[in-house]
This record gives structure tokens, sequence and C-alpha cells, in this order.
């Protein structure tokens, strides 16, 4: 049985500019200790589906309008309120994408750091304050006793990001969801901050959704990758199998556009155009109007996620058929 299993989960944004299906139908399962993948451009329903689990969307103008999101036999979409907070920072911790917006600029990071501790675990400040100081260190920050009394701007924007990472990790959870974590940092620090990541689920032996829009990141990190586009799933497969023979042609062009497979000196390649706006979906196959394989069918007939192979499966008409 996994850890979590979400099934046919939808989330909506209710707006004067009409309804937003940001999650439409999204389906995934994770195993203790397995590392999963959520890829996609931005506005591609990644975060919002990881948001929605843990009942940290607005609402309005969220809405859940669907699905299920089991952990370790528990509803997320439907327990009570209580019970999901008593799950929310303790067994299921997330990483944020921006550490500079969502780290408090009038509270030191210590008292931001222990507050999960202090919350769920019910310590003394004393007992709080040496397992801070113990993380601080685990994460890579020097002087960690004077580090904890100072303010979020006296960190850099790595320095920032394992504060959150000290954060989320501090209680040990089951699941950590790390949306993003490496956005905007340079690519030594990026370098750093993921091999954290895999270092500390190496001791703690919890599972990872790790969400980001960069194939290449998966591909030394996650052990599946779902791919999704325009708030669905359209390629979901073993992240060897997915960079050996991608299906869908999404998944084509954002492992063509990875910098590190361009030949030297050559024109890096992009996907034309711009991901839909959720709330006017063109008819047939969202990807279809960026789609270099695209026909009449593709823009007439919205394609279902089909299994293409074990534990591989993908949404577009032209692979099912074996035309591409």
């Amino acid at each position: 049985m996994p850890l979590l299993a979400v099934t046919d989960l939808r989330v909506s944004f209710h707006t004067r500019h009409g309804v937003v299906r940001a999650a439409d139908g999204v389906s995934f399962a994770v195993e203790r200790g397995e590392t999963l993948g959520l890829v996609g451009e931005s506005g591609s329903g990644k975060s919002v589906t990881c948001l929605s689990l843990l009942g940290l969307l607005p609402a309005p103008p969220a809405r859940t309008e669907g699905g299920s999101a089991v952990f370790d036999g528990t509803d997320l979409l439907r327990c009570p309120p209580s019970a999901l907070r008593a799950i929310r920072g303790k067994r299921i911790s997330m990483i944020f994408q921006d550490p500079m917006t969502s780290l408090n600029p009038y509270l030191r990071i210590g008292e931001q750091l222990i507050e999960p501790l202090l919350i769920h675990e019910k310590i003394s400040r004393r007992d709080a304050r040496a397992r801070g100081l113990a993380m601080l260190e685990a994460v890579g920050i020097n002087d960690p006793d004077r580090r904890f009394g100072q303010h979020p701007h006296e960190f850099s924007g790595g320095m920032r990001q394992r504060v959150m990472i000290a954060m989320a990790l501090i209680t040990r959870p089951e699941l950590l969801i790390a949306d993003e974590p490496t956005t905007a940092l340079d690519v030594t620090v990026q370098a750093q901050i993921l091999e954290l990541i895999k270092k500390l689920q190496r001791e703690l032996g919890m599972a990872v959704i790790f969400v980001t829009h960069d194939l290449g990141v998966v591909a030394g990190l996650c052990d599946r990758v779902q791919v999704m586009y325009a708030g669905r799933v359209v390629e979901t497969a073993d992240t060897a199998a997915l960079f050996r023979a991608p299906l869908h042609p999404y998944t084509r062009a954002l492992q063509r556009s990875i910098p590190a497979l361009q030949p030297k000196g050559g024109e890096l390649r992009t996907i034309p155009g711009a991901p839909p706006d959720l709330a006017r979906l063109p008819a047939g196959c969202a990807f279809a109007p960026r789609c270099e394989f695209a026909t009449a069918h593709c823009h007439a007939e919205a394609p279902a996620l089909r299994v293409a192979g074990p534990g591989h499966a993908h949404a577009c008409l032209r692979a099912h058929a074996g035309e591409i």
C-alpha cells in the first residue's frame, strides 16, 4: 500500500473571468522512501496539486471538486481540520518555492525554525533550541548558534533555502513536498541543495515529491516522473524509461530543451508558443496548438491517459495509434 495515493484530484478556481481548472483528474501514488517528480511549465498545475493536499489553497476562490488523497489511511481532502493540522508540518512537510516570502521577515530564524516542534511535539524551548541548532548544522549553516538569532534578511538566498529545508525536516516527516526548492539559485548552490535533500532522505527514509520545471534536475534525483500540462498528467513513467523513450510530444519537447543536451555552440531549443489559459482551454488536446505532430483529430478529441507499457502511460492520440 503506497504512503500517499491521489486519485482523480480536481481543483478549480472560481473567478469573475471564469472557472480555472488547475488540477483536472490528477492521479499518482508515492511509496515510502520513493522520490516522485512532478514536471511541467509554470501554470501546469504542479503547485496547486501539492498545496491542495495540505489544505493550503485560499477558499474561495479555490474549490476541491472531486477525488481523494489517502495518506497512510487518512483522506487528506475529507478529514477534519484538526486532523489535517496534526499531519501538516509533522508527518508531511513542504519546502515552499520562494524562501524570502515564505519566511517572516520580522521573526528571528530560530523562532520560525523551532515552531513546528513546539506545536507538534510539545517539548521545552530549551530542547527545541538544541534540535534547531543541530538541524541548522545538518543543512550546512556555519556558526548555527549565532545564525539562530538572526533575521531572514541577514541570510543569502541559498542560506534561506537551507533554513526552509531545516524547517521542513526538523519534525522528521514521512513525506516531504519540495516545490521548486532550487528556483533562482545559482548552479553551484542548486547542486548543494539537491545533494542535501538526497542525503537527508537517505538518513530519514522519507518519501519526496519534487516539483520542478527542469527535467535535467529530475534525471539525477527522482525514481518516477509525472509530466503535467494544463492541469492534467500527460505522461508518467520511471525516470530511466522516460529519458530513454519519451512518448508524449510535450515530454519530448521538454527533454530537447535541456541545455546540457544541446550541441555546444548550437542554437538552444525551445517549445513554441505558451501554455493555454486554463479558463479557456482549447477543444481536444491542450498541447495541440504547440505540437509539431498535431492533426485535425488532435484538435477535436481530448486524449485520455492510457497504459503503453509496464509503469508507463501517456495521453497522446497519435502515440496511442503508433504514428509517432
